[in-house]
């Protein structure tokens, strides 16, 4: 696999129930989305750790956890996207505040 099945399945259990889910495959890593809008995903396993979309009011929050940095992709920083490092996504009380920050985020974007 070209992403750590371990981080994806944090993520999976962590939005089980969750209405609306999907996964798919992107940047060689795995994306959830909920009535099609991304939530976040793991990233490919040479860089490991996750991206979560919190969106842009919600960076400076992010930002405040260990090892959570700007989301850059191709030399771009992605607005409102966050890297976590595996050490974050492994820490239940960090990854619990980024995925409550990213399903805010998300019910409030029109369903694709």
């Amino acid at each position: 696999m070209a992403f750590d099945e371990g981080e994806a399945e944090i993520l999976r259990t962590d939005l089980s129930g969750l209405k609306g889910l999907t996964e798919k495959a992107m940047f060689g890593g795995l994306c959830f989305f909920q009535n099609g809008n991304m939530i976040g995903g793991v990233r490919r396993a040479a860089e490991g750790g996750a991206l979560m979309r919190v969106g842009k009011d919600n960076m400076k929050a992010a930002l405040a956890s260990d090892g959570v940095t700007p989301m850059v992709m191709g030399g771009r920083t992605m607005g409102g996207y966050v890297a976590v490092t595996r050490e974050a996504l492994a820490d239940d009380l960090t990854r619990t505040r980024l995925l409550d920050m990213a399903l805010t985020f998300t019910a409030s974007l029109p369903p694709k």
